[in-house]
């Protein structure tokens, strides 16, 4: 959760362009909208906290809670994973476009030493 607000006052702080230039409203009332919206996100957690109570019994919220981390934990792993990939696609391209350019370099030398 922590994480979460601190990307989003990353964010806040560095928008992107496009926001930049189409956000129409002021500070303050996107800081309003943001309040309200963290606000009505409480007020729906605790009437699905009291429907869940009243419904399913005290038990049902903490096993809601420990499925939130579970899928929370998934999401994460497969981001690193993501994550993971990309960073040996690019290593793969290093090499093979090192290699080649070293490659190419030696066949030039070779080349003018042919040549002369």
């Amino acid at each position: 959760m922590a994480s979460d607000v601190d990307q989003a006052e990353k964010q806040a702080k560095n928008p992107p362009i496009f926001k930049k230039l189409l956000a129409a409203g002021s500070v303050e009332e996107e800081a309003l909208q943001a309040y309200a919206a963290k606000k009505k996100l409480e007020a729906q957690r605790q009437e699905l906290k009291n429907f869940l109570n009243m419904s399913y019994g005290p038990q049902a919220w903490a096993d809601l809670i420990q499925l939130e981390g579970r899928i929370r934990k998934q999401r994460q792993e497969a981001i690193y994973k993501q994550q993971e990939r990309r960073r040996q696609i690019l290593e793969v391209v290093v090499v093979v476009t090192a290699t080649g350019l070293g490659a190419a370099l030696l066949l030039f030398i070779i080349w003018l030493a042919v040549r002369t």
